[in-house]
């Protein structure tokens, strides 16, 4: 396993990381061209939309203001910063959904055809983020893939009718796929539950992460699903119980491993192990880092509250089918 680390000038690096942070840019178009890492219900917006244009929602009852958005990014860009100080961090990429409308008092009367801008008050109740280390590479079955990290803030898992408390954060640190830009989150750098109710709190969460994620053993995690196959009959058998896995009696459910995938990913993989360029094989056989890709790739219609789940299970099950292929009984019944 080789990474290939390319240290650049401290100084060059920190100027980057500022201009990261204080662009200028308002709401930038939706991708259409399939080159996100989500892409769902959401629009692309940049930190200084977020920063001057969104108001901060706060909790009702003492009007304490929550940590906002890019109070969340920018916390975690610094953490990043100085865990990888010699790395160029590129800007990040953030995407919003569930836009939550208002507008200032001396609008009250106004007909909503005759609201100008400066009458309306947002802000979004859901958004991801993602950005990359360019410097930090490596390669699968010839697709490199880049180290990366992220999170995911959504306001509908707070009570913003009660006091402050502890708010809820979804922080990752894994790799992006560059073919596809498909992210490859494992359990050990993901928090799906990360409380704070401070940006220091925040960013030492975000810290014991870092320092308990291992790059090396996901990337051999990884690289083993290139080694496992299927044929086209055992790829077939394995979404048909796929699709079947959601209508299974409860108790015999709940001696399955837990799927968060749902039947509208089980199409999309069915019509990519078709039609996908990157992923596909003439063939018919198929080995389990594309059949991973192709959950990924599924998973990119999720909403963003579910995103970071999702994805890590899609890892977990394609690692429990490399051990099915392999015997294991727990996943067997998947390839039976």
């Amino acid at each position: 396993m080789e990474f290939q680390i390319a240290t650049n000038n401290r100084k060059i690096q920190q100027e980057k990381r500022e201009d990261v942070l204080t662009q200028e840019e308002t709401i930038i178009p939706q991708s259409t061209n399939g080159t996100s890492f989500i892409k769902a219900n959401t629009s692309q917006v940049s930190l200084s939309h977020l920063r001057k244009e969104c108001v901060v929602p706060v909790f009702a009852k003492d009007n304490e203001q929550t940590i906002t958005h890019q109070e969340f990014i920018e916390s975690t860009m610094e953490t990043i910063a100085q865990h990888f100080p010699n790395e160029f961090i590129e800007s990040p990429e953030i995407r919003t959904s569930h836009m939550i409308k208002g507008r200032t008092p001396d609008a009250l009367h106004i007909p909503v055809k005759d609201l100008e801008s400066q009458h309306k008050t947002i802000y979004y109740e859901r958004m991801a983020f993602v950005s990359k280390i360019p410097g930090i590479t490596t390669t699968i079955n010839g697709n490199k893939i880049m180290l990366s990290f992220g999170g995911v803030r959504a306001y509908n898992n707070e009570n913003l009718y009660s006091r402050k408390k502890m708010e809820n954060f979804q922080f990752f640190i894994g790799f992006t796929n560059m073919v596809c830009l498909n992210l490859c989150v494992s359990s050990d750098g993901f928090k799906k539950d990360l409380l704070a109710s401070s940006h220091s709190e925040l960013q030492q969460q975000i810290k014991e992460i870092i320092l308990t994620f291992n790059l090396a053993v996901q990337v051999k995690g990884l690289e083993k699903l290139a080694n496992d196959k299927l044929n086209e009959s055992q790829f077939a058998q394995l979404l048909g119980k796929l699709r079947l896995y959601h209508h299974l009696p409860k108790k015999q459910k709940n001696n399955l491993p837990h799927l968060l995938l749902n039947d509208n990913h089980f199409n999309t993989v069915a019509r990519n192990y078709y039609r996908d360029k990157s992923f596909s094989n003439d063939s018919g056989e198929i080995n389990l880092w594309k059949v991973y890709n192709l959950l990924t790739g599924a998973n990119k219609s999720s909403y963003i509250d579910t995103f970071l789940d999702r994805g890590v299970n899609a890892f977990e099950f394609t690692q429990g089918i490399s051990k099915a292929i392999n015997g294991d009984s727990q996943y067997r019944w998947f390839l039976s």
